[in-house]
């Protein structure tokens, strides 16, 4: 009895901290290259919303991936123009952008399925099994019988750990976060360098909010991302910016949800 308590603890350890690494790994990106990114909560949001529709209105799950990109990256993209070009605070833009994410997935909920704000189930993402490693008791099905998303989220780590630590253009995008003058002097390029971490932070942040949605609950719930773009803030500083240590404090709040 205990040992599938035990079991079904890990797995889901797992599987909770999949969208808060992803989201925290886009976020680091984003504060390497200078930028504090507090919209990453509603680009969470979007991403979860638009990837369940499009797999609801498609019946395609890579459709679905895709719109859920599509809108982590508009919202990206909107606060891009306002922080990067515009120098707007960057605190104030992001938390308008979160409270304008939550507004229209919430106009949009109810627009595509009514005012009662019925749930709408899809197919879910299937979790892969990979041989007979998922057959080890405790960790098989925590490590080895998951979501692809699950094992792409982990997979970014140590991509992401070589390329910010070992790589000329990770060098450079430090650079640009550490001295932006200095940076910007040297021809670098820091508007380019943080108009590119933001949409690739969009990528990984949308893919967090259609995870939550595709491959976890299979259906929308208005805030359904209930602050885990916060949480992968959170977990960005207590990770000390390094993608190991994101994925070690990604586990950690996995575990204490997993508990919840």
């Amino acid at each position: 009895m205990f040992e599938k308590f035990l079991e079904a603890f890990l797995t889901s350890t797992i599987a909770m901290a999949t969208p808060i690494l992803l989201a925290a790994l886009g976020e680091l990106l984003v504060e390497e290259s200078g930028i504090i990114n507090i919209g990453i909560e509603g680009a969470m949001l979007s991403g979860a919303f638009f990837a369940l529709s499009g797999v609801y209105f498609t019946g395609n799950i890579v459709v679905g991936l895709l719109c859920g990109i599509a809108a982590a990256i508009a919202i990206n993209a909107m606060l891009g123009v306002l922080v990067i070009n515009l120098a707007v605070n960057q605190v104030v833009a992001g938390t308008a952008l979160d409270i304008l994410a939550a507004g229209l997935t919430g106009v949009f909920y109810r627009k595509f399925f009514g005012i009662t704000g019925k749930a709408f189930i899809v197919t879910p993402l299937r979790p892969i099994a990979i041989g007979p490693l998922a057959r080890i008791p405790l960790l098989g099905p925590m490590l080895f019988d998951q979501s692809p998303l699950v094992y792409f989220a982990f997979l970014m780590v140590p991509i992401l750990a070589w390329m910010i630590q070992r790589t000329r253009y990770g060098l450079r995008l430090r650079a640009s976060g550490e001295r932006p003058e200095a940076a910007d002097a040297l021809g670098l390029g820091v508007y380019a360098l943080r108009w590119q971490a933001l949409i690739a932070s969009g990528v990984l942040t949308g893919l967090a909010g259609a995870f939550l949605t595709v491959a976890y609950a299979n259906t929308f719930v208005e805030n359904i991302s209930a602050g885990r773009g916060f949480v992968a803030l959170a977990v960005v500083i207590l990770g000390r910016r390094n993608p190991w240590g994101l994925a070690a404090a990604s586990i950690l709040f996995g575990a204490a949800m997993a508990l919840q």
